[in-house]
């Protein structure tokens, strides 16, 4: 038994399908129309178009009709008017306007709908939405491409790299990586090692040719032409072409175990507050998984979130349970103190402990190192004040003094007093570069 809202779709689709098929035919009489024909058939095409003009109305209005039926809202009215624009004849017969277009639409009027009121609630989950998407555009905006260099190191050094994979294995290296969350494959970073290490050994070429012709002094002009045999200038300067190459190959090696250090100690300042959020999430009683996720939608940990992904993509991308899950991540983190409390926790869970428990002492224990290395950092800079004071402002006062009475009394090197001068700044400067790089690197790793 078929109801009256079925039969209403059915009649609609028949109306519906009767206009598209009467569309077509249109379509061919009008590019009939187009053509340069003789006068007896245009006017049979003027008659068969006037045709189906009544049947596109007819069917018009039997869509206009069940669409009233079925909708509460405004229907769509005729427009008065018929869909051709004519010319009345003497004769009393009607004629299509040869200049005038046919238009299949022109025959309704789309009026406006009623606004629909929302309510403030429907407003807000409106806006949710919204908020949502949008996100959901920066995150997709977010993958990147490989660079440019990239790309070229692979292009020129993916087979090589591959058999020193197979040879080598590089584990430590691959290890290093994934800890680091450096977006590389372990193929992509050994090739960009051995492409960054072919500039440096072109680079230090260049080096080598400058220090066998020329000289470096700490007087005016700094910069002279070399007076020795090439051949001990050779031997006195050949050690920059594996030098420079050698220590290139060894950063870009290590760079990774810096940077995983580093990571680690950014994600150990963000731990104690993340583990207190996290005590009061799981107090709920909810899907520890839930804990990670909202953990990740609150923005506010950057090292964390990336672990966090790393330990969900294990379960709803690699379809691992969640305690082995736990357990891998242990061995895929930089923070010794972050694999500690995955390692608790998958023990926790799989021996039905209290969750909530578990997180609060897990979050007083840290908070408590936290303020303890806090102290240690605040200590620290204290001493580095007084080193500083001392070794920028007091030591090259002195060793001015000093140089100055060995000029005057004809002790020591004999130097000018602009180039003492120079020396003194050039030490300054020197030296305050020194502090602020080595206070960076500390500021980072506390």
């Amino acid at each position: 038994m078929i109801s009256k809202k079925e039969d209403f779709f059915l009649d609609l689709k028949k109306n519906v399908s009767r206009e598209i098929k009467i569309a077509k035919e249109v379509g061919i009489f009008l590019k009939e129309t187009e053509k340069k024909e003789n006068s007896t058939n245009k006017k049979e095409i003027e008659i068969q178009m006037n045709s189906l003009k009544k049947e596109f109305m007819e069917a018009g209005k039997s869509v206009i009709e069940t669409l009233e039926k079925m909708s509460p809202s405004n229907p769509l009215n005729p427009a008065p008017g018929p869909i051709f624009k004519t010319e009345q004849k003497t004769n009393g017969e009607e004629t299509k306007n040869p200049k005038e277009k046919f238009n299949f639409f022109s025959g309704f009027s789309m009026k406006p709908r009623n606004k629909i009121k929302l309510s403030e609630g429907e407003k807000e989950t409106l806006k949710r939405i919204k908020e949502k998407e949008e996100k959901e555009k920066i995150i997709r905006a977010k993958v990147k491409r490989p660079s440019v260099y990239v790309r070229i190191a692979n292009k020129f050094f993916t087979e090589y790299s591959s058999e020193l994979i197979k040879k080598w294995t590089f584990k430590q290296l691959q290890a290093d990586l994934v800890k680091a969350n450096m977006n590389f494959l372990l193929k992509s970073y050994v090739s960009v090692t051995l492409l960054t290490t072919l500039f440096s050994f072109a680079f230090s070429f260049f080096v080598f040719v400058f220090f066998m012709l020329f000289n470096l002094s700490a007087t005016f002009p700094m910069i002279t032409l070399a007076n020795e045999n090439l051949a001990i200038r050779f031997v006195k300067t050949f050690w920059v072409l594996i030098a420079i190459p050698v220590s290139t190959f060894i950063f870009m090696y290590s760079y990774p175990s810096l940077e995983r250090d580093s990571v680690g100690k950014k994600i150990e300042q963000e731990l104690p507050f993340a583990t207190i959020n996290m005590a009061a999430i799981s107090g709920s009683m909810i899907d520890p998984t839930k804990i990670f996720q909202i953990i990740i939608s609150t923005g506010e940990y950057t090292y964390l979130e990336k672990e966090f992904n790393k330990l969900l993509n294990s379960v709803n991308v690699l379809g691992q349970d969640f305690i082995s899950a736990l357990r891998n991540s242990t061995f895929n983190t930089a923070s010794k103190k972050l694999a500690e409390l995955f390692s608790g926790l998958a023990t926790t869970i799989n021996s039905g402990g209290n969750l909530p428990k578990f997180f609060q002492e897990r979050a007083a224990t840290m908070l408590f190192e936290y303020n303890l290395e806090r102290e240690k950092a605040t200590k620290s800079a204290e001493t580095f004040m007084d080193i500083y004071i001392s070794v920028v402002v007091a030591a090259p006062m002195i060793l001015m003094l000093l140089l100055m009475m060995m000029k005057i009394s004809g002790l020591g090197i004999p130097l000018s007093t602009g180039m003492i001068t120079l020396i003194m700044i050039l030490g300054v400067a020197g030296i305050n570069m020194f502090f602020l790089i080595f206070l960076q690197i500390k500021q980072t790793n506390t």
